[in-house]
């Protein structure tokens, strides 16, 4: 047996040496050769390698690792070795089961790898020596890296213990929202089963947990493909206080530990679209390739739509039909279909559950097949056939960027006019970024553009003021005012957005600025009468405050006063009859 149990050695390590990783230089360096030997670290280790290892993983502190091993002194005396009794040794790594300097030799191997390592007395039995080896002695120490098991805390206090046995296929872990599939076989320490899944698996979501808090806590870590057995304490598992009997249930007594091999086949990801919990989207199939649909693409999708009930509304490029083309973004469908498209890939399928915020409201709606009630949430079974971007600004030439800003703009007006503030912004938006270059457009073109691309700024504020988004319409105007500080428009507007901030400073700064560059502006002027109403209101409520502040400052100061003078009397009153009392005596 390597272990340091039941020797006298004492080691007092650098605290150098206690930040050192194991293996650190090695991984700096070249690859060791085969017959090659090099000093690890600052320890004094010597490694040479016998034979290659496969894949370029190592284990860590912690890993359940097996080796084989012979242990010899520099003379070639064996005085250890599992190949004698051809039974390997299997230990957590870094425990102290074997010496510290094999432990910190073994972290730099790979699975199947051969290496003999030397190691200085110091790090190996010191001056006590052991059975077979002589104090002070130098030993080495041939050994061959089997296999380990990652082993993984994943509660970070010893409550849930994860050995991993078969890795994931790829390193996608689930989310809280996702539906996973897993199998399972779970035994108390005596072996007594208490319940299996069926081979086919079990499909829950995580969020909802399943059986008890280490299932979805350990499924957490896992990737799609990784077998695993845990080891769950009680506080995990059903606590102090057991769990009886109940179909097909084996009863489960108080305080008991777990023992689960636990595989996760497959899991579908479950996406919160808006972060509201209103529109979820449960990825049946991944897609094609990286490149997503967007704002602004034309798709093309079937999808068979249904009630909470199961009743059938429309359907869409089903069963011969044709399927839905539409341009996202436009508003041609509900809302909750139009932001998911925009997320999907070529090929992906996925199941929409929309609440009825983004989808037809309180209204009732007669559709293809039957008629949605008000306030009911809909079930989509979708999958994008196609899509076809809009060009980008690079795509393009300058006189396509010219009119495609130009007709985005346009867009943005009509939008703006219909009160429907949010997709004006982003049309005016979008137009500014095709016309955002100006080293791409020649000198005749450079006043139109210029001209085109602070119309939709300012337009772009307009939008941000209308819904209460001040620091955008700040940031908006005050790009303007980086081309034209004397812009009337701008400074007006960046003035109404820091007085509803309460900015009050920086509006009188604006508006004196507009003023000045258009003194008729009779807008300028009303808003400079309402920014003197603001003034004249906070300085008001200052005084106020100041007033409320000075009159509990005078009142705890009189209150103090008064207090001192009640205890100086009463001080006066207590050496008084002091004085008496000295008298009678």
């Amino acid at each position: 047996m390597v272990t340091e149990k039941g020797t006298n050695v004492t080691y007092v390590e650098d605290e150098d040496d206690l930040d050192e990783e194991p293996g650190e230089v090695i991984e700096s360096a070249p690859p060791l050769q085969v017959g090659e030997e090099r000093v690890l670290s600052n320890f004094g280790i010597k490694k040479k390698l016998l034979k290659r290892g496969v894949g370029w993983e190592t284990p860590e502190f912690g890993d359940e690792v097996t080796i084989h091993y012979v242990g010899t002194l520099f003379n070639g005396t064996s005085f250890d070795s599992t190949r004698d009794i051809d039974e390997p040794l299997t230990f957590k790594l870094g425990s102290g089961k074997v010496l510290r300097g094999l432990d910190n030799g073994i972290a730099t191997m790979k699975k199947e790898e051969c290496a003999v390592f030397t190691l200085p007395s110091e790090l190996g039995f010191g001056v006590g020596g052991r059975e077979g080896v002589p104090p002070n002695s130098v030993v080495l120490y041939e050994v061959e890296l089997l296999s380990w098991i990652t082993v993984v805390d994943v509660s970070k206090d010893g409550g849930i213990i994860k050995k991993i046995l078969e890795k994931g296929k790829r390193n996608e872990l689930p989310g809280d929202l996702d539906e996973v599939l897993v199998k399972y076989h779970i035994v108390l320490g005596d072996g007594t089963v208490i319940t299996k899944t069926p081979e086919e698996g079990i499909e829950f979501y995580v969020k909802d947990g399943h059986l008890c808090p280490a299932l979805a806590k350990a499924i957490l870590t896992m990737k799609k493909g990784e077998r695993a057995k845990l080891i769950i304490q009680p506080q995990y598992a059903f606590g102090e206080q057991g769990r009886d009997a109940n179909d097909g249930f084996h009863t489960i007594p108080p305080s008991s530990v777990l023992h689960v091999d636990l595989e996760l086949m497959s899991f579908k990801p479950v996406i919160d679209v808006y972060g509201d919990s209103k529109v979820f989207k449960k990825i049946l199939r991944e897609g094609e390739g990286t490149i997503n649909a967007d704002e602004g693409a034309t798709v093309t999708i079937r999808y068979t739509a249904r009630l909470e009930d199961g009743t059938i509304f429309e359907k869409k490029g089903i069963d011969g039909g044709q399927p839905l083309e539409f341009i996202i973004d436009e508003e041609q469908v509900i809302a909750g279909l139009d932001r998911v498209a925009a997320s999907m890939k070529k090929g992906e399928r996925a199941i929409l559950t929309i609440n009825p915020e983004y989808g037809f409201g309180t209204v009732e709606v007669k559709r293809d097949l039957a008629t949605v009630p008000p306030h009911s949430k809909l079930f989509y079974d979708v999958e994008m056939l196609d899509f076809i971007k809009e060009k980008g600004p690079w795509e393009m030439t300058n006189q396509e960027k010219i009119e495609v800003a130009g007709r985005k703009k346009e867009e943005g007006n009509l939008l703006f006019k219909e009160g429907k503030y949010q997709r004006a912004g982003k049309k005016y938006d979008k137009a500014a970024d095709f016309v955002s270059e100006d080293e791409s457009f020649v000198d005749d073109e450079q006043k139109f553009v210029k001209s085109l691309r602070i119309s939709c700024w300012l337009n772009g504020a307009a939008c941000s003021l209308k819904l209460n988004d001040f620091q955008e319409a700040i940031r908006l105007c005050s790009k303007v005012l980086d081309y034209e500080f004397h812009n009337v428009k701008a400074l007006y507007r960046r003035a109404q957005a820091y007085m509803e901030i309460a900015d009050l400073i920086s509006a009188e700064l604006d508006i004196r600025k507009a003023i000045e560059a258009d003194p008729q502006n009779r807008e300028v002027q009303s808003l400079l009468k309402t920014l003197k109403q603001l003034q004249t209101e906070s300085n008001k409520r200052d005084a106020k405050l100041y007033a409320n502040m000075f009159a509990r400052v005078t009142k705890e100061s009189s209150v103090a006063t008064k207090k001192l003078k009640v205890e100086t009397a009463g001080d006066e009153r207590q050496e008084v009859e002091m004085g008496k009392e000295v008298g009678i005596r």
